[in-house]
């Protein structure tokens, strides 16, 4: 690197991509010195660090000191350190053990780095991915972490996968391959394995490689595509698809899979569908995360098929009806995000094809650009869902930004409806929520209404109108309409600027039409802006002090009033900078008359005068003045001319108000004060030291803003053209500037720099009125005069006052930097920024003289008065400021930082990008960019005059009153993340009041030290900070300090802290680092540093010794006696010390031993887990050795991937004729323990466990033991020590809620383990006694046990594991035999983590045992039951490796499928999913060996033969005993049929594809039983097969399973039981809704589907016709079907069919009920009409009223129509009700009178 070029601020280099608005200060000239300057630094300390290997504090703080950087300047370096600082810090974040919370901040910062990856292309930087999987594996899946061997934050996740997210654009080509292959092993659909593999899929793989490469990348996609799109596409899948559209538009054709794509996505909004709305709770996992959804609908647009866009706009024609206000739900948010994500989603798409400045990055190819005509359709695709949406009960917001976005794009279709519905939202009194959501819509489309342009030129036109009309939303009855009309106005008023140029008409010719209008408009202006402040003065008087509240209460403004002072007063100001002069000099005389003829009170109606006077001062300074200065002098002059005001206590009200008024107006530009300072002094003089507390705060008030306005640097305008608009309408026209966005380079920003008189005048301030206050205060602090605490607070209101108004120009506190505190070999200096002052050197310091008075006083105060608490608060608020301020206070920047990027969004164009803001927005924007730098305070040095400010800090925060301590303790805690390194000079000076054997410590000061080792949530806790040195001081003493004399537990607060305090270093505690770095990162860092190369010392000595004596110490604290608290803390502590990498000494480990049989619960768990990760930490390696699979099996691998069960994989499965039963045989077995391996593919290299005789000995004797491992045999062999534990394992806990614990299984699971059997023959009579008790406890006890010995017998010898085999087989019997409800869940859990990731020929005896007979009836059902439960969770961990195993479960149950007993029934169906789960069709999958869902069914149908055949009505009358006579068959039939539905519910919320073609042939027999009512006082029988057609209508289907299913249903239709008929419709409605695209995707389904329901209106049972309209008029709704002529004239031909003429009836005559066919089809023909009508509630297309006419001749017909054509009028009415207005346009006026009698109901004329 060359060296920075000299001269001229010239950077020497090319940056990548630096902060524009740096350019922009006024002091822009010198920040390139400045920066290069820092930069040079970072890299040469960042360099060095890293080569000496000084992680901490060498690293940590030099790339702190980058970001920091970052934040000032941008990415303001070359491209090539761009790369060397990205290389280094990826070295850096892999090291391997590096600590958590460095990794995380270095992470952070590489994000960072990365975010803009236009900067760097692929040939610029490549990294590596297999580091970032090492990593992500290491910490998101860690081994240890369960055992508390390592701590990790939660946080830790998302930085992780952001990280990668972030350099996936630049891993290599070769990665996708390399990728798959790691991965493809794991993709076992039955494992959990295949979550985290397509979890890594999603992540890792990058879909930006260039077209050229395409090959290299996602040309195995296809594969992907056709496995999930088929599958139950899990979530993850939708992520990466998403992505991979996105990034390639246009290079994937995605046609063939569109209508599956929408069918997803229009599930997984899990709509509330059909007339029975039960939905499944299978279907709720199925929701996607709808950025991804968006993201991939906006990428398949546009090319040449348009395909996508018709499947858009049929989706949202098929869901408008649910946008309607009145419906509401949980979809209801998802519905809305769909609804604001898309357009902007679209939008960002637009921008990169048309704005934005090619990079790198893959372009779009013309063919597959959306078109003009492609955005049209999709703006008006989401028109009519957006209208509907804007009076949702979620409030208007996502409306407001979909509008703001599609206005962008077509104004012309999205602004005329809003206006449409605007304008009589504001005539309308009587609902005011209608005025709120469109005026918040109308903001979100301002500027697109305002600028016009060629699309929509007529938009200008409306603005005034808008404006004038919103005025009376200035309503001080409304609060919410209040603040949004003042939004609404505001937002305009910064778009135009408010000049009258009507003149203009006349002057010249060149105008436009629209012009013309919009000229001769813009003379109401001034009529506004006038009728607007009428408005605002009523507001105030409203709200004056008097008014509201009696004068006992607060005299603070509430907080409603203070947004609406905050909205009156950005309102008023926004419209007084964009008006014009003349409109201004009218304005300001009103003003000025308002508050000078009147007299307010101060607190709230003044507050909003003042601030409005403030707001006209701001725009014309000069104007203003001239009024209000010499006005409000003369009235205080006046009034204080009597020297008894001064000491009055309640002052005159109009002196009051005056000095209000004067305070805020002189808030303006410092050189237009000058004029008037002698007159402002005299004033000061005069009024601060009156004795009122409220005069002298204002006067101090007034202070302030004088010396702030003359000393800081500020922007003066921020008019939204530069230059203001005084120029002649002839050359300049304004309204060419409405809604113009401000440019960038040519801002004009008009600075307020302090020029030299004005910092005169500042001091000369400050010697005439700080000068006397700090000499009084010395002088009380000394003892020398007397002041009452009233005047003591006075002056230090004042001292306080000065300082807030001239902290810019006093230099900082200066002093001799503390030596010592930490040791580095790098240079960890400050960076003092240039803020646009020289501090001046030759005048007095006045920040030094207050720091001196202020801590003389305090420590008198704290001697003296101590109570006098209002004086501390106020000392606390100065040493605060002393330390930090320099103009600007953190809190307020942040609060307009965020209200910046909220104007910024509501108002931002993104099509165009580029940074299109308006000007006031910009010029804000250089200003936080101002402030920013006045506030970057990181890393200060720690100098003597900062430690002793933070020694009185430290003395407030331990002091006797809990507010100064909370108070002072926060601007400690500030403190302390400002100057580095601080902490470590603090800590011992809080812990000297933990100390136990001081008795000088009250529990106000024991509290308040606590409360600093506690921390605030944000900043630094004292207890945990990363640093070894800090931990050994920390810990022993909060665990010693139970012993101190302050330290009673009686005081429940202290109780609390301490548990808080645990409880904090319990949750951020991460395993800290003890390993440095290694030498690869040597090379990144030399070639980042440009000085030579000093030589790396050792390494710095390893932290074990600390951790020793950190063991002894607290070792000797549990020796002396302790309240039980501290014994927790402190165990709790221990634990948290566990690592991986480093064994406990042996002191703990016998320490943790004991503690298992403590006396206390918590202490015992703790050592429970403690004991487990000391296990593993004993472990002893087992070599592994690579084999190839297949020479195992002596076969090749098949060409072409396929998974499933192939040759070269059966030798894994179970097979009982070779299973290894001797000795020779086991060691022969190779074992493969993880169940995914080889299923679909093997891995490169499989790594197998050698041979016994190379592994570790097993069963050492106690010599060959090791320190650590003898302690733990000696205890475990102690019969009297198991006894105990045992005792203590088997207590229960919390009665009913306990549960198998993990953790003890891991004790277990490593005592057996690691020490082999020695411990059996001591457990072995305690686990038989256990086993005979029935209590739950003492049978989780066993469970437990057993389960960590099955699975820690997983290296033992033939002989020894036979053996424990004959141990467990009967014991497990007789727990099988003693099972009860409480504890049948805790031996599933047991046999199911003992069979997890064993290879099944390992466990063949636990299995054959559990084979034996599961049901057998002894011990009852519920054993039975039971008994299927823990085989099941064996057989399911083992999935697809024991087809035989299942083979012969299935031929062991098939008989038995007729149990009489609900559970035991309840249970086979389960087990029967998980036999036939393996049974799956994916694409490339053999088929498998297991059993299979086919046969099974076959076979099944034919024994229920009897059911099918018959056709009466099927009772369930089985009589519940088992008869000893054989039943007929079709009781049995029955009872098959029961649990063969209990199979069916089961599987389908489990399985993994949908029904199989032979489970369609059981729904004939479904249809039959289900019952039609809602009722649940059916039996068993009928609601299971009501669940079973709910969960089969909403299955997936395939394209070539319809045709089937329709054929099914058509056969039902035409049976003669009409429930059947009637439960086809209701089964019809969910099924299409649920697959519709994939319906509409088939025409002939379509039309199958219509004939079906339009066949079923002419139904003869009542019920199934109406049921037959409601689905037809469903249908129509969701736009499945379509109101087309023939359908139309087919109902009106039924209408007109002839009923016969009525006999005169005799009562009571059969004849005429039964309905002649006739009657029937006539009724059908009115149900058809009825439908139509009823399938548009929210609007009247144009057929509607002649339907309407043609149903209302059928008033008077018979019953049933009657009745019908009565039900479609009311609810034709209901709907129509709301919006009649609208809707009475569509109807001729003959309809009209024809419809009005119609709809008034008859009965009215009675």
């Amino acid at each position: 690197l060359e060296p920075p070029l000299l001269g001229g601020g010239k950077l020497g280099f090319v940056p990548q991509k630096d902060i524009v608005y740096n350019k922009l200060l006024p002091y822009a000239d010198i920040l390139d010195e400045e920066s290069n300057d820092l930069l040079g630094k970072i890299k040469g300390n960042l360099g060095r660090a890293v080569q000496l290997r000084e992680i901490w504090p060498g690293v940590l703080f030099w790339t702190r000191k980058l970001s920091t950087y970052m934040r000032l300047y941008g990415r303001k370096f070359s491209k090539e350190d761009h790369v060397l600082f990205i290389q280094l810090l990826y070295e850096l974040i892999t090291i391997d053990k590096l600590e958590i919370s460095m990794m995380q901040g270095l992470a952070r910062l590489l994000i960072n780095l990365l975010k803009k990856r236009e900067l760097l292309s692929r040939e610029d930087l490549e990294l590596p991915w297999r580091p970032l999987y090492e990593l992500q594996d290491r910490i998101l899946y860690s081994k240890t972490e369960h055992l508390g061997l390592n701590w990790f934050p939660n946080s830790v996740e998302n930085v992780l996968k952001t990280l990668v997210r972030s350099c996936r654009p630049y891993f290599p080509e070769s990665a996708t391959q390399e990728m798959l292959e790691e991965w493809r092993p794991l993709l076992c659909p039955f494992d959990v394995t295949m979550q985290r593999a397509i979890g890594y899929f999603e992540l890792f793989l990058p879909t930006t490689l260039p077209p050229e490469l395409h090959h290299k990348g996602f040309k195995d996609f296809e594969r992907f595509a056709s496995l999930f799109l088929n599958e139950c596409f899990p979530q993850h899948l939708v992520n990466l698809f998403a992505r991979l559209a996105n990034d390639n538009i246009g290079y994937i054709d995605w046609d063939p899979y569109i209508p599956k794509i929408f069918t997803r996505i229009l599930r997984s909004l899990n709509l509330p569908v059909g007339t029975s709305q039960m939905l499944v709770p299978r279907y709720l996992t199925n929701a996607y995360d709808v950025g991804h959804v968006v993201l991939w609908v906006s990428a398949l647009l546009g090319g040449p098929s348009k395909q996508a866009q018709a499947q858009l706009s049929g989706l949202f024609n098929s869901i408008t009806s649910f946008f309607h206000p009145s419906n509401h739900g949980r979809w209801l948010m998802k519905l809305m995000k769909l609804l604001q994500r898309l357009p902007a989603s679209v939008v960002r798409r637009l921008h990169r094809e048309r704005y934005r400045k090619p990079t790198w990055l893959t372009p779009v190819p013309d063919s597959h650009k959306m078109t003009e005509a492609d955005i049209t359709a999709f703006v008006e695709s989401m028109m009519q869902p957006v209208l509907l949406a804007m009076f949702s009960k979620t409030g208007s917001l996502d409306a407001a930004q979909a509008l703001q976005n599609l206005a962008l794009m077509r104004p012309e279709l999205v602004i005329p409806p809003v206006l449409e519905k605007t304008y009589p939202a504001m005539e309308t009194l009587t609902e005011p929520h209608q005025l709120t959501a469109t005026l918040s819509c109308m903001i979100g489309v301002a500027r697109s209404l305002v600028s016009g342009g060629q699309r929509f030129p007529e938009g200008p036109t409306h603005m005034l109108p808008l404006l004038m009309r919103a005025l009376p939303g200035v309503d001080p009855n409304d609060f919410s309409k209040c603040m949004i009309t003042f939004q609404f106005i505001a937002t305009f008023a910064t778009l135009v600027p408010l000049v009258d140029c009507s003149s203009a008409v006349h002057e010249r010719s060149d105008l436009t039409e629209v012009e013309r209008e919009m000229c001769s408009a813009s003379a109401e202006f001034e009529d506004f802006v006038l009728q607007f402040m009428d408005r605002c003065f009523a507001l105030i008087d409203s709200s004056t002090l008097e008014q509201t509240r009696e004068e006992t209460e607060t005299e603070k403004m509430t907080h409603l009033e203070s947004l609406v002072e905050l909205g009156l007063s950005s309102t008023f100001s926004t419209i007084l900078t964009q008006c014009s002069i003349d409109i201004f000099k009218v304005a300001l005389e009103k003003v000025f008359n308002f508050a000078t003829t009147n007299i307010f009170e101060t607190r709230v109606a003044g507050r909003m005068v003042a601030d409005m006077c403030r707001a006209a001062s701001k725009c014309h300074p000069a104007q203003s003045l001239k009024l209000f200065v010499p006005h409000c002098c003369n009235a205080i002059n006046q009034i204080a001319v009597n020297e008894e005001v001064l000491s009055e206590e309640e002052l005159d009200k109009e002196l009051l108000w005056n000095l209000q008024l004067l305070s805020e107006v002189t808030r303006v530009d410092g050189d237009k004060i000058l004029p008037y300072s002698t007159q402002l002094v005299q004033i000061l003089q005069l009024t601060l030291h009156l004795k009122c507390k409220q005069g002298y705060t204002l006067a101090c008030n007034l202070l302030h803003h004088i010396l702030r306005s003359t000393a800081l640097i500020y922007p003066t305008e921020y008019c939204s053209v530069p230059g203001g608009f005084q120029q002649p309408t002839q050359d300049y026209l304004p309204i060419k500037d409405w809604g113009r966005p401000g440019d960038l380079w040519n801002l004009n920003i008009q600075w307020h720099v302090p020029r030299v008189e004005e910092t005169s005048f500042v001091f000369y301030v400050l010697d005439l009125i700080l000068q006397p206050e700090l000499l009084r205060l010395q002088r009380y602090a000394q003892g020398e005069r007397d002041m009452t605490r009233d005047d003591v607070l006075q002056s230090l209101s004042i001292v306080q006052h000065c300082l807030l108004g001239a902290g810019s120009l006093l230099p900082l506190l200066q002093g001799e930097p503390i030596p010592e505190l930490v040791t580095s070999m790098v240079n960890l200096g400050e960076t003092n920024l240039f803020t646009g002052m020289a501090d001046d050197v030759s005048r007095e310091n006045y920040r030094d003289a207050i720091c001196r008075v202020m801590r003389q006083l305090l420590h008198h105060i704290l001697e003296h008065s101590e109570d006098d608490t209002k004086s501390l608060f106020s000392i606390i608020k100065i040493i605060s400021d002393l330390l930090h301020f320099k103009g600007s206070h953190k809190q307020e920047f942040d609060s307009r930082w965020k209200s910046f990027n909220l104007v910024k969004k509501s108002m931002e164009n993104r099509l165009h990008g580029r940074k299109q803001h308006i000007r006031a927005l910009l010029i804000d924007r250089v200003m936080l960019q101002h402030e920013l730098r006045k506030l970057t305070v990181e890393g200060c040095e720690y100098k003597s005059i900062h430690q002793e400010l933070m020694r009185d800090l430290l003395r407030l925060s331990t002091s006797t009153y809990s507010q100064v301590r909370s108070r002072a303790q926060s601007v400690l805690f500030t403190a302390l993340g400002t100057y580095n390194f601080c902490c470590r000079d603090l800590i011992p000076r809080v812990l000297e009041f933990l100390e136990p054997d001081r008795s000088d410590v009250t529990q106000q000061q024991f509290k308040g030290a606590l409360y600093c080792l506690l921390g605030n949530h944000s900043g630094v806790c004292l207890a945990n900070l990363h640093d070894w040195d800090c931990i050994t001081l920390t810990w022993p003493a909060i665990v010693r300090s139970g012993l101190s004399s302050a330290m009673s537990l009686e005081k429940p607060s202290i109780v609390r802290l301490f548990d808080d305090l645990a409880d904090k270093v319990h949750r951020q505690y991460e395993t800290i680092g003890i390993d440095f770095i290694p030498s690869e990162c040597r090379a990144a860092a030399v070639q980042l540093q440009t000085s030579g190369v000093p030589l790396p010392r050792d390494p710095v000595p390893s932290d074990q010794e600390e951790a020793e004596g950190l063991r002894k110490q607290e070792e000797k604290n549990l020796d002396s006696v302790q309240p039980w608290k501290f014994e927790h803390n402190a165990i709790g502590f221990m634990s948290l010390l566990l690592r991986d990498d480093h064994p406990l000494p042996s002191p703990a480990v016998l320490f943790f031993v004991k503690s298992l049989n403590h006396d206390s619960l918590l202490v015992r768990k703790l050592a429970i887990s403690a004991v487990a990760g000391i296990m593993k930490q004993l472990k002893r390696p087992h070599k592994k050795v690579p084999v190839s699979p297949n020479e195992l099996c002596g076969l090749k691998e098949p060409a072409g991937m396929i998974a499933g069960d192939r040759p070269d994989n059966q030798w894994l499965q179970y097979n009982s004729s070779s299973l290894p039963r001797t000795q020779q045989d086991w060691e022969g077995c190779t074992f493969v323990e993880k169940t995914h391996w080889g299923y679909y593919s093997w891995p490169q290299k499989l790594m197998m466990y050698s041979p016994s005789e190379e592994q570790p000995k097993q069963g050492l004797t106690r010599e060959e033991m090791t320190e650590r491992e003898q302690i733990i045999y000696d205890h475990f062999s102690d019969p009297v020590f198991i006894n105990q534990l045992i005792e203590f394992l088997s207590l229960e806990d919390r009665k009913g809620k306990d549960k198998f614990s993990p953790r003890r299984f891991c004790l277990f699971k490593g005592l057996f383990r690691n020490f082999n059997d020695a411990f059996l023959p001591v457990l072995k009579p305690h686990m038989e006694r256990l086993v005979a008790d029935t209590h739950e406890s003492k049978q989780r006890c066993v469970a437990e046990i057993t389960s960590g010995l099955i699975r820690g017998s997983k290296h033992w010898s033939y002989g020894k594991v036979e053996s424990l085999w004959e141990l467990l087989c009967p014991l497990l019997r007789t727990a099988l035999n003693n099972i009860t409800v409480e504890t049948y869940a805790d031996w599933g859990t047991c046999i199911a983590t003992a069979c997890e990731s064993r290879d099944p020929r390992k466990l063949h005896w636990l299995f054959e045992m559990l084979m034996e007979s599961p049901v057998n009836g002894e011990g009852g059902s519920f054993v039975d039951a039971c008994r299927l439960y823990v085989l099941q969770g064996g057989l399911a961990q083992q999935e697809w490796r024991v087809p035989e195993l299942l083979h012969r479960l299935l031929q062991y149950l098939e008989p038995k499928l007729t149990q009489v007993y609900k559970n035991v029934r309840e249970r086979i169906g389960s087990v029967l999913t998980y036999i036939f789960m393996i049974d799956v069709n994916l694409p490339y999958t053999q088929p498998t060996a297991s059993p299979r869902i086919k046969e099974f069914t076959e076979r099944v149908l034919l024994r229920l033969k009897p059911l099918t055949e018959g056709d009466e009505e099927i009772q369930n009358h089985v009589v519940e005993e088992n008869d000893v006579g054989e039943q007929d068959e079709r009781t049995q039939a029955i009872k098959l049929l029961k649990t063969v539905l209990k199979w069916l519910m089961a599987s389908a919320g489990r399985s993994f594809s949908t029904a199989v073609p032979e489970q369609l042939q059981l729904l004939p027999l479904l249809f039959k039983i289900a019952p039609v009512e809602n009722d649940d006082s059916y039996d068993e029988l009928k609601r299971d097969a009501k669940t079973c057609l709910s969960l089969m209508s909403q299955g997936l289907l395939y394209t070539e399973q319809i045709p089937l299913v329709l054929l099914a249903l058509q056969e039902i239709a035409g049976s003669s039981s009409w429930h059947a008929r009637y439960t086809v419709l209701t089964y019809l409605q969910i099924m299409v809704f649920y697959n519709l695209f994939t319906f509409l995707s088939d025409q002939g389904a379509v039309n199958d589907v219509r004939a079906l329901v339009i066949r079923l209106l002419e139904d003869e049972q009542l019920e199934v016709r109406e049921m037959a309209a409601t689905t037809l008029s469903g249908f129509l709704q969701c736009n499945f079907l379509s109101i087309e002529g023939p359908m139309q004239s087919h109902f009106e031909a039924l209408c007109k069919t002839r009923l016969p003429k009525k006999r005169k009836r005799e009562l009571g005559s059969v004849v005429d009920t039964i309905p002649s066919g006739d009657l029937v089809r006539r009724h059908a023909g009115v149900l058809g009409l009825s439908a139509c009508i009823l399938s548009s509630p929210y609007d009247v297309p144009t057929w509607m009223p002649q339907l309407l006419m043609d149903l209302s001749a059928h008033l008077n017909d018979t019953q049933p129509i009657e009745m019908t054509v009565k039900k479609t009028l009311s609810n034709f009415r209901r709907t129509h009700h709301d919006n009649w207005q609208e809707h009475k346009q569509q109807f001729t006026d003959d309809q009209l009178l024809v419809l009005t009698d119609l709809l008034v109901s008859p009965c009215y004329y009675a």
